[in-house]
């Protein structure tokens, strides 16, 4: 990827972002609104193993995702339960960013089904000051 469109993409969604994520199951689209950070090249989110959207990216890892002025498609993968050590790093990372609702009782880390969701963008395009940027 492009440095400037990452740097771009950092700048807008490197905190606690509302993005849409839209699946497909058989011939039918499913979209929602999740809470996800961007890093590296990827959105990062906090889920349940067993919600429809991970049975659907189960079959189908191919995802779209739009918010602010950007959209674009990626490969949805379960990292498995935000407790691994393998998650550490990021998941500290995420505990800082989605503070403001994150131990409010709306995710229950003890609960093995508790998962990181990661979303490598394939592609995009991300509009700036009129300017737009395509990857």
């Amino acid at each position: 990827m492009n440095p400037d469109i990452h740097a771009l993409l950092t700048e807008r969604f490197g905190k606690d972002s509302l993005i849409a994520l839209a699946t497909v199951s058989g011939d039918m689209p499913h979209v929602r609104a999740v809470n996800a950070f961007y890093m590296d090249g990827a959105f990062y989110c906090v889920t349940h193993a067993k919600s429809n959207k991970m049975g659907q990216i189960e079959i189908n890892p191919v995802v779209g995702i739009c918010g602010e002025w950007f959209s674009g498609h990626g490969r949805g993968e379960s990292l498995g339960h935000v407790l691994r050590k393998e998650n550490h790093a990021i998941m500290e990372i995420l505990r800082t960013a989605f503070a403001s609702w994150y131990s409010l009782g709306h995710v229950d880390e003890s609960d093995p089904d508790t998962i990181l969701l990661r979303i490598a963008l394939t592609d995009g395009t991300l509009m700036k000051q009129g300017k737009r940027y395509v990857f």
